[in-house]
């Protein structure tokens, strides 16, 4: 089962991008993600007190509330509202893709060093994103905000990803959720509520894709991602990002029909290999 972690973990988090090109042409991106966060807080609540699982104390909660911002919030709030803004969905993987490397920039504050293989295969990753989504970068049709949206994105999955190793990783995964994804809600709702006017059109796309990233993702990808972190190094966990745009890609080929070149399908392979040089033991 644990090997077979990282491969389940690309696989569903890729979808995630899937199901944000269907939602978001029928809902504003915060509440697009507030109907999700809803539907997370009800399901694993109950199922965290079905289970009579230990909940946070203390600072325990304050810790798992601010990974949980950075993760759920800034993360997921500024990459769909950087595509909402017009921002391409390669540009803003592109960006994205640079965690892994912020992340083993910052490894010193949680204990961990990075070799230069590693470096070299953190080099060998994002090389590969760029070669992947290369043909879909489009530099057109946005605006700062979009960059900064997403910016904002990226430093909170870096952030996020360095505070969940080092202060939450002794917490149940349950009730860990219930906690992350009310402060994310908290932050995220007088945000719609100030700065959304769309409303939500609940179409069968709408309602398919906040179901599928409600419970696939929030209930599937984020316990493996948070899993995954505490098991694991910091960086070596973020280096999967780079899968991500690759596999997205293939899923964007067969579902929607979209360009997949040559240099996309030898990015995958670079992006791998990357990948290969920075968990390898």
């Amino acid at each position: 089962m644990v090997r077979t972690m990282p491969g389940l973990f690309v696989l569903l988090w890729a979808t995630g991008f899937i199901g944000a090109k269907l939602g978001l042409p029928d809902a504003p991106p915060l509440k697009f993600l507030l109907w999700r966060f809803l539907i997370v807080i009800v399901l694993m609540g109950a199922i965290a007190l079905a289970c009579r699982a230990r909940w946070p104390r203390g600072m325990q909660i304050v810790h798992v509330a601010i990974a949980g911002v950075l993760l759920q919030a800034v993360y997921l709030g500024g990459v769909f509202t950087a595509i909402d803004l017009g921002l391409s969905a390669g540009l803003s993987a592109l960006i994205v893709g640079l965690q892994p490397v912020l992340t083993a920039v910052s490894g010193p504050l949680v204990g961990e060093r990075v070799s230069p293989r590693q470096w070299s295969g953190l080099a060998l990753g994002l090389a590969g994103v760029a070669m992947v989504v290369w043909h879909k970068l489009g530099f057109a049709g946005f605006g700062w905000q979009a960059i900064a949206a997403c910016v904002a994105a990226l430093i909170g999955i870096t952030v996020g990803t360095l505070y969940q190793k080092r202060h939450c990783g002794e917490q149940d995964l349950r009730t860990q959720s219930v906690i992350q994804f009310i402060a994310a809600g908290a932050v995220l709702a007088p945000l719609s509520f100030w700065f959304e006017t769309r409303t939500v059109n609940w179409s069968a796309n709408l309602t398919f894709a906040v179901l599928w990233l409600a419970l696939v993702l929030s209930l599937g990808a984020i316990p493996l991602l948070m899993l995954m972190i505490r098991r694991g190094a910091a960086t070596a966990v973020s280096s999967l990002m780079y899968l991500v745009p690759p596999v997205t890609a293939l899923m964007a080929y067969f579902l929607f029909d979209e360009q997949l070149t040559m240099l996309s399908l030898l990015g995958m392979g670079v992006a791998v290999l990357g990948v290969a040089l920075v968990v390898r033991k």
